[in-house]
């Protein structure tokens, strides 16, 4: 365990969550929206493993992310937090179609930013 009582697993994965939100941001930059949209949905995606992890839950696929996502949002009191995940997840598919907008792309990196903060948040008060 971490000294602030998270696993080390979980350490990794808010670290990997963290540096690929900083990722998208730079993708975006340089005019690259695949690249960007990926690591956006990267940062959601360990986010919501770093979170899993600490509470003992499988987060191997993508079917189990959708269902944490899901039990934090009703764990937490928190909506939101689901259809967050969902901007992240049309990131993802967005990596593959390329059918979003500049704009479109950016606001979808704050939100995963917002998301990613949020999971952070609850995890710390547990």
């Amino acid at each position: 365990m971490g000294v602030d009582g998270r696993s080390t697993s979980a350490d990794y994965y808010i670290r990997t969550s963290r540096r690929f939100l900083a990722q998208a941001q730079e993708e975006f930059n340089r005019g690259d929206m695949l690249q960007a949209s990926e690591k956006a949905w990267g940062a959601a995606a360990q986010a919501v493993k770093a979170t899993a992890e600490q509470r003992g839950w499988e987060h191997s696929t993508h079917v189990r992310l959708f269902e944490n996502i899901k039990r934090i949002s009703q764990e937490t009191g928190d909506a939101e937090l689901h259809d967050l995940f969902h901007v992240a997840n049309s990131l993802h598919q967005n990596f593959y179609e390329g059918w979003q907008t500049d704009d479109s792309v950016q606001r979808g990196i704050q939100r995963v930013k917002v998301l990613v903060e949020r999971l952070d948040a609850h995890n710390a008060r547990r």
